[in-house]
């Protein structure tokens, strides 16, 4: 639970959504003048470590490094991680600054996947996969609240460029947090390259593609996931329309990451034990209503509200999809079938955020609340889906093989 705690403050920081985030659209916006459309397709190549996790799952599945399947990798993608944000105060062009930050979005990314296969691994063993989901996403969340509040504070005092450089500077010295994490607090039993044990590792990749409910899961993750999102026009709408100081604008971050902690605490102390469906039709629900509250956002007191309530909804929706993903996920070749069905959310994700800014700009002439509507109303496509997983009466967080048997 410790070694979760660490690397998801890590993953808090030092994703390329978290501290650095708000500087550097702030950054793109006042020095060089860019609209939503181009700061989000900019952006949109950091997605793409992220589609492709299942390449580094596949790897730590198969190529033990140092006789280690997860721990040696951790190591080296923080590290990694460490040096490129440092390379990243040193400049201010466009095209460099999206080179550097895309290695770090490898190296999070990367992190990311080998901690997701320590959760699965253990997770399934123990039958707790969502109370790891929950503990990393809570600890996440606390990251990303202080990540928003400084993100804010230094755009105040400092140049763009000043801002961004901070940003990076500190987003640096996260990642050694989860060196020491992957170092020491991981029990991982070494692991050889030997003939029997490649077999095993196969014979688990091919249960990942023969497996009906794991195709059938990745197809609810990407209805689930996919829809216009609104996050970049809504920060230009908050910026040029409702005039919210950039300082505000980060302690929303903090807000919605408060709201997250708020959901993660609700999910341990009320819905643990929940059957999957419900937890399912119940996101799906929250996240309708509470997308729909950002139509009455119009002053500073109603988008705290509005704010703190899509954190709770966000991270109910965290555990409940993360949770399913985790529980079907076979042995011997978690790295590779959790990352795949998390591979399958990010490219969801990234296309509903470009497909948002596109019709705010081009469909929806600049105006927020019609792409709010259709985004809510996408959001509830993934209902008529969950009776599909045939979940019956698996609680969340039960590994699939043992809620079968």
């Amino acid at each position: 639970m410790l070694f979760f705690a660490l690397v998801y403050i890590v993953e808090g920081i030092g994703q390329t959504g978290g501290l650095i985030a708000q500087p550097l659209n702030y950054f793109l916006k006042e020095t060089y003048g860019w609209t939503p459309v181009q700061i989000t397709a900019f952006l949109t190549v950091l997605n793409f470590p992220w589609v492709i996790k299942p390449v580094y799952g596949i790897v730590s599945d198969f190529v033990p490094l140092f006789g280690y399947r997860r721990k040696a990798y951790l190591v080296i993608a923080n590290a990694a991680a460490t040096l490129a944000y440092l390379w990243a105060t040193q400049t201010t062009a466009p095209g460099e600054i999206i080179f550097v930050l895309l290695l770090t979005a490898y190296a999070m990314a990367a992190s990311s996947t080998l901690a997701g296969a320590v959760l699965v691994e253990h997770g399934q063993r123990l039958g707790v996969s969502d109370s790891f989901v929950n503990q990393e996403w809570l600890w996440f969340s606390v990251a990303a609240m202080a990540s928003a509040l400084l993100g804010g504070f230094l755009i105040d005092r400092l140049t763009p460029a000043g801002a961004l450089h901070a940003a990076a500077a500190i987003a640096a010295a996260a990642p050694l947090l989860a060196v020491f994490g992957s170092l020491y607090l991981i029990d991982e039993p070494r692991s050889r390259a030997d003939l029997a044990t490649l077999k095993q590792t196969f014979r688990g990749f091919l249960a990942t593609f023969k497996r009906r409910e794991l195709w059938i899961v990745a197809v609810f993750l990407f209805l689930y996931t996919f829809n216009p999102g609104f996050g970049t026009p809504l920060y230009y709408h908050m910026t040029d329309r409702l005039h919210f100081s950039q300082g505000f604008i980060g302690i929303l971050g903090a807000v919605s990451s408060a709201g997250s902690i708020a959901g993660a605490l609700l999910y341990r102390w009320l819905l643990r034990g929940m059957k999957s469906a419900s937890l399912l039709y119940l996101s799906i629900g929250i996240g309708a209503t509470t997308a729909l509250c950002f139509l009455a956002m119009t002053n500073e007191a109603v988008a705290v509200s509005v704010y703190f309530a899509a954190g709770i909804a966000s991270m109910i929706s965290l555990v409940a999809s993360l949770t399913l993903a985790a529980d079907y996920a076979p042995r011997r070749s978690e790295g590779f079938a959790f990352a795949a069905l998390m591979s399958i959310t990010n490219l969801a994700s990234a296309l509903g955020d470009n497909l948002g800014s596109f019709m705010y700009e081009h469909v929806f002439a600049s105006r927020i609340a019609p792409l709010i509507l259709v985004s809510a109303a996408a959001t509830l496509v993934a209902v008529p889906f969950v009776p599909m997983l045939r979940l019956g009466d698996k609680r969340h967080g039960e590994a699939a093989a043992s809620a079968v048997s």
